[in-house]
């Protein structure tokens, strides 16, 4: 999708951090945004910076747990700006506890809410882009995904690890009819995920993907999504350094699980 000016996207999570970084890149180049959230005030101020630059954007509260969400949210983007031609799905969320101390129920919510809002927006936002034959969707996933660097977040790595396979396999089902499809996947930004995010069981040390890593800024992750866009591009990872890992991981797996028990990197000591 070359020419991004005057295209119409949806982002869920868009009220700030990677959301908001992605709303504000795209709509530098000219795409008019539908800054879809939970969290209404955090919406309205990523809209507000938006127009501060010149840009056109719209909030609307939505909650992608709730089954009719993603239908809502298209009816009313549609009504708002007559056309979708971008969709991200980022909006997500983590707890944390032992693998023996998270309850099933909050399993259900956190699949519920990183994988299933996936689902939930192809069936909303895929017949309109199969009809039109153009289109784009980014499904944000996670290193977690990619490889499993700590113990005490198991829900959500397994939901991430999920969006990639589907995104694969949309990528396979969407390109030949002339939609596109990126799988985001960040290694640490600076957002506020942490912040909402239940605990269960003692405290645990935070491991993070890796020492190499250094922190990004959401802006930064906003400029590679408008370039995959661009270019059709299928991974897109926060750091290219997480490359090596993978190679190295595909090589010795065991090995490589055995490395990340003997060394691994502690972001944070428990309490």
């Amino acid at each position: 999708m070359q020419d991004l000016k005057g295209r119409v996207a949806v982002i869920t999570g868009a009220a700030s951090g990677i959301g908001r970084g992605a709303a504000e890149a795209l709509a530098a180049e000219g795409v008019r945004v539908m800054v879809a959230d939970i969290d209404d005030a955090g919406a309205a101020e990523t809209v507000a910076l938006i127009a501060a630059r010149g840009g056109e954007a719209a909030a609307i509260h939505c909650d992608i747990a709730q089954d009719d969400a993603l239908e809502a949210l298209k009816a009313a983007t549609l009504a708002r700006f007559a056309q979708v031609d971008i969709v991200m799905n980022n909006a997500g969320g983590i707890i944390r506890g032992l693998p023996e101390h998270i309850p099933v129920e909050e399993w259900q919510r956190v699949l519920n809410v990183n994988l299933l809002s996936v689902v939930r927006s192809n069936l909303a936002f895929l017949p309109l882009f199969i009809a039109q034959g153009h289109g784009h969707i980014v499904n944000t996933a996670s290193f977690a995904g990619l490889y499993t660097y700590a113990f005490d977040r198991l829900p959500y790595a397994a939901a991430k690890a999920a969006v990639i396979q589907i995104s694969e396999g949309l990528a396979l089902y969407l390109r030949p009819q002339g939609i596109g499809v990126t799988c985001l996947c960040p290694g640490p930004v600076q957002t506020g995920i942490m912040r909402s995010m239940r605990e269960f069981g003692p405290p645990t040390d935070t491991l993070g993907p890796d020492a190499r890593f250094g922190l990004k800024q959401p802006a930064e992750v906003g400029q590679l999504v408008v370039d995959a866009i661009r270019h059709n591009r299928f991974m897109v990872p926060t750091d290219e350094q997480v490359r090596p890992l993978l190679v190295d991981r595909a090589t010795d797996w065991d090995g490589f699980l055995q490395e990340r028990i003997d060394h691994p990197h502690v972001v944070m000591k428990a309490g």
